[in-house]
């Protein structure tokens, strides 16, 4: 946004918008091959101890040869937006400007499709670089989708949605979406090494089709995500 022909002075510009001047001359250092290397390990060791701080995944790597220390690893775990799954102290303090919904799952019994939605985000390793990947599940029959609306709370008070908030010591709720990451990096995403995002983006979405229509699940006895979502729908509409 800041145009050095303009009239008006880059520092004016700057503050116009908000930030420093220094900013407006910083280049993004490129992540190095290395650190792509490690996230790729840390996002394995995280699917199959999940539970796994920066210290014990330091110390995973250490059994591995791979000398790195508990602040990077912590670094490079924010950045991939992945943390342990612990329960923690003080996690009903509110962040400023952050809405805050109640529980609503609470002894709740999912008996039918599109009775309640899972949404989570995974860190999706590519050959250089990595993207992050968005996806709403339906429990009820674990068929999942592709999730790119901006504007998503908007859109589920806009569908008067009721939207359902982990409560304390409800981590258990993330285990259907953690299991559907799993899945979809074992059998579809460490299997390749994307290019673009365009060509990640195709193969995911190809994996998703197959994942739906044709792998079949010993939870609903042999059969697909599909044929458990619309047999459940037909069923409704017949009674």
């Amino acid at each position: 946004m800041i145009d050095p022909k303009h009239a008006v002075s880059i520092s004016r510009q700057a503050e116009l918008l908000g930030i420093s001047r220094a900013a407006v001359y910083y280049v993004p250092r490129p992540i190095s091959k290395g650190d792509l290397a490690l996230q790729r390990r840390i996002d394995e060791l995280h699917l199959e101890c999940p539970y796994a701080g920066a210290r014990m995944l330091r110390d995973l790597l250490k059994q591995e040869g791979i000398a790195v220390g508990r602040k990077h690893v912590g670094t490079l775990m924010a950045r991939m937006g992945i943390e342990a799954l612990v329960r923690r102290r003080s996690t009903s303090r509110r962040a400023p400007g952050h809405e805050i919904y109640p529980y609503l799952l609470r002894n709740v019994a999912i008996e039918r499709p599109n009775q309640v939605w899972a949404l989570d985000i995974t860190y999706i390793p590519m050959r250089r670089g990595f993207v992050y990947f968005v996806a709403v599940m339906d429990w009820a029959s674990d068929q999942g989708s592709q999730f790119t609306c901006s504007e998503f709370i908007v859109k589920l008070k806009h569908h008067e949605i009721q939207i359902s908030m982990d409560g304390k010591g409800c981590w258990r709720d993330n285990v259907f979406i953690e299991r559907f990451w799993k899945t979809l990096k074992y059998q579809e995403v460490y299997l390749r090494a994307y290019e673009t995002v365009s060509e990640a983006r195709e193969s995911i979405t190809r994996y998703i089709g197959f994942y739906n229509s044709r792998r079949p699940h010993r939870a609903h006895k042999g059969r697909t995500p599909d044929a458990a979502y619309f047999g459940q729908q037909t069923m409704k509409a017949a009674a």
